[in-house]
């Protein structure tokens, strides 16, 4: 077992693990700390606790000091130097007449590097406009595209229940999303009616999926034959909050029953009464519910690819610029940091529709080898 404690360094970003060492650290605190990045200034948002040494990444960095005066101030300039790097970076936009919109810009806690991050349709080449930016701020300039559901993190805003983005609140990743997500909570399938601002499938979707999975376990699906007092029935809707299942009996009748009215113990949740359990998605009413965990999510699209050049750096020195690519190939096998780890229900299979992958095109496409490109197939 290892003592950690969790410290982001964005608003509302990922909590990374490190060791407090000696220092008596609560939530709230300002701490200087390594990062892969260099030392950052950050908060903690997890008050230390011991988790299994197989859950973190070896070796595990430690808090260098609580941040004082200093740090304070100078993190404080760091954000209004912040505000002019956008203007000259936004400035030099317009000059190159790039097809990007400048969302952030983020200074380094050393003030050696800025950060900028943008969003656009495609890729762009901006290695003129990191020469003439790092030109004029005299500093190591990083561009990094984001997709849009970052995008909306950052810039924030409200929903249509009227309250402000999940996403810029308190969510600190983005875990999968599918359609069966709405199906399974009996939503009406238009993907306009739940959309987010950012014109994905909304986060919220899966705050109440685990709630309709195990709820679904305990009711009749629509469909299914009851037998009531009146005769048999068959079930038309079911309200999984109030627990009322609306009925429809042989002479037409709507009645809407609560469930506890009735006797489903045992009944076949696909099919009701007469029903001999025979065929493969026949199961009883009551089963152990699941978490969904490994479900697999069909039709899931919201995975925004990095750019294969994922980030140009530029470093004005001896009146020369220093270009850093660097490829998807290197990003993967770079070492994992300790991150603080998703929630369970999180982890979905792998998306086979993902808008920038072949499976589904080729296998529209009638391709012989079953969707999978050849080594002698184009691009």
């Amino acid at each position: 077992m290892a003592l950690v404690v969790g410290v982001s360094f964005r608003r509302v970003g990922k909590v990374y693990y490190f060791d407090p060492g000696e220092l008596q650290l609560r939530e709230g605190d300002f701490v200087i700390a390594e990062t892969a990045r260099g030392v950052e200034f950050g908060e903690v948002v997890l008050e230390p606790k011991e988790l299994p040494d197989d859950e973190l990444v070896a070796p595990l960095k430690k808090i260098i000091r609580l941040a004082n005066g200093d740090d304070l101030e100078r993190e404080a300039s760091n954000r209004e130097r912040e505000i002019h790097a956008f203007e000259v970076c936004e400035r030099k936009i317009a000059e190159h007449k790039l097809p990007m919109k400048l969302l952030e810009a983020e200074y380094a806690f050393d003030g050696s590097q800025v950060t900028f991050s943008f969003s656009a349709d495609g890729r762009v080449d901006f290695r003129e406009l990191v020469k003439d930016v790092a030109g004029v701020l005299k500093t190591k300039v990083q561009l990094h595209q984001i997709g849009v559901r970052d995008e909306a993190k950052l810039i924030g805003g409200y929903g249509t229940c009227g309250r402000p983005l999940c996403c810029a609140t308190f969510l600190s990743t983005f875990d999968p999303i599918s359609m069966k997500m709405a199906k399974d909570q009996s939503l009406f399938l238009n993907p306009a009616k739940f959309s987010g601002v950012c014109g994905k499938l909304m986060c919220c979707l899966r705050f109440e999926h685990d709630f309709y999975k195990r709820s679904q376990k305990c009711f009749p699906a629509v469909g299914a034959i009851l037998q009531l007092e009146q005769g048999r029935a068959k079930v038309v809707d079911v309200n999984f909050i109030s627990g009322v299942i609306t009925v429809q009996t042989e002479e037409g009748i709507q009645l809407h029953i609560p469930a506890s009215r009735l006797n489903l113990q045992g009944l076949c949740r696909r099919h009701g009464i007469a029903c001999t359990m025979s065929e493969q998605h026949c199961e009883p009413i009551g089963a152990d519910a699941s978490d969904g965990s490994n479900e697999e999510v069909d039709e899931f699209d919201d995975t925004e690819e990095d750019a294969d050049l994922e980030a140009i750096e530029a470093e004005q020195s001896d009146q020369s610029v220093v270009a850093i690519a660097r490829s998807k190939a290197e990003r993967e096998a770079a070492p994992t940091e300790n991150i603080a780890p998703k929630p369970p229900n999180a982890d979905a299979k792998p998306n086979r529709n993902r808008r920038n992958g072949r499976w589904r095109s080729r296998r529209q496409g009638g391709s012989p080898n079953g969707g999978l490109r050849s080594a002698g197939e184009g691009k």
